[in-house]
């Protein structure tokens, strides 16, 4: 129930974060980068709350007898990552066959493509991205869930999860889910292959310098479209 009602929560707060802050800014036609700008403030104030409310220590919600993880080609896993990378299986089949045949993520895919061509066409954007945030938010929130329930819960556990999903949104190419799931493969393999002949604060790093690699080689990522211009 508990994790249902912060799901929930999560949700209502993307709705929240559209209404009104970036309902008003795409009314006053604000480019990309000023949208990106006030994610980020509003990732601050929210990091911030929490901290005077909760505190900076870590939290747990960890549940049940710790035991030793099970033992895959070698290597430890935890069930609670088992947990993770089943749910983050299913989770990903049913947001692609959402998006692929229900009514609504058709809609989202016409408004995110081009938003005045769906308002002609009859669809009602403002409606759509409303609910773009309310589904977005609540992944993101059972994705924190899952998170905290590995490592346990910090104010600033979402800043390193962030810049970890642009990168994999850059290199496996912008709205192409299986991109998204070869870029975060290669991500993965990339960064604890590398922990296993260097230290463990090099993570970032390797991320990093995959994505100037592909920033540099194949800007549009693996399976992304080129932009193609067009002059008049």
């Amino acid at each position: 129930m508990s994790i249902s009602l912060a799901v929930l929560c999560s949700s209502i707060l993307g709705c929240l974060m559209d209404i009104y802050v970036y309902s008003p800014l795409w009314k006053k036609k604000a480019s990309s980068m000023i949208l990106l700008l006030a994610s980020l403030g509003i990732y601050i104030v929210l990091q911030n709350v929490i901290s005077m409310v909760f505190g900076d220590d870590t939290k747990s919600i960890r549940f049940g007898v710790v035991k030793e993880g099970l033992n895959v080609f070698g290597a430890r896993i935890t069930p609670i990552q088992v947990l993770i990378i089943g749910t983050s299986i299913i989770l990903v089949i049913v947001v692609a066959l959402f998006l692929k045949w229900s009514k609504m993520g058709k809609a989202m895919r016409a408004v995110a493509n081009d938003s005045e061509l769906a308002n002609s066409s009859g669809i009602d954007s403002k409606r759509v991205i409303l609910w773009t945030f309310a589904i977005g938010s609540a992944l993101a929130g059972i994705a924190g869930i899952l998170v905290a329930l590995d490592v346990d819960m910090t104010p600033t556990m979402g800043m390193n999860a962030l810049m970890m999903g642009v990168v994999v949104v850059i290199i496996g190419g912008v709205g192409s889910i299986p991109g998204l799931i070869l870029g975060a493969l290669l991500l993965g393999l990339a960064q604890h292959l590398g922990i296993w002949k260097i230290s463990s604060q090099w993570q970032d790093a390797i991320a990093f310098i995959i994505l100037f690699t592909f920033l540099l080689l194949k800007p549009e990522g693996f399976l992304g479209k080129k932009v193609k211009k067009a002059k008049i």
